[in-house]
């Protein structure tokens, strides 16, 4: 009684969507780092199924890796945010130009 991998792809496929949706509609930089998380854990969601349905623990390493590089980029987004907050006092990707102060 296990769902069908086209199930969990069908999910991954509009997550991942959602995430590039977001990435190239909003202006606001914290939205665009979370649709980039989103489209992160589509790709995390599809190696665990894929893990799953060959039943390897390779997806599970790759998707303990996409999570350290998932860390690694939040960090570095906030650091940037918290640095153009100061610097401009907005998150509106259209007020910066190119980070020159």
């Amino acid at each position: 009684m296990s769902v069908p991998i086209f199930y969990y792809q069908a999910l991954a496929a509009v997550l991942f969507a959602l995430g590039v949706l977001g990435v190239l509609t909003r202006r606001n930089v914290i939205v665009i780092f979370m649709s980039i998380e989103l489209m992160l854990n589509a790709a995390n969601l599809s190696l665990v199924a894929f893990s799953r349905l060959w039943g390897s623990i390779d997806g599970q390493v790759f998707v303990f890796m996409v999570m350290v590089v998932a860390a690694v980029e939040v960090a570095v987004g906030l650091a940037i945010v918290i640095s153009l907050v100061r610097n401009r006092d907005t998150v509106n990707i259209e007020d910066t130009s190119l980070l020159r102060w």
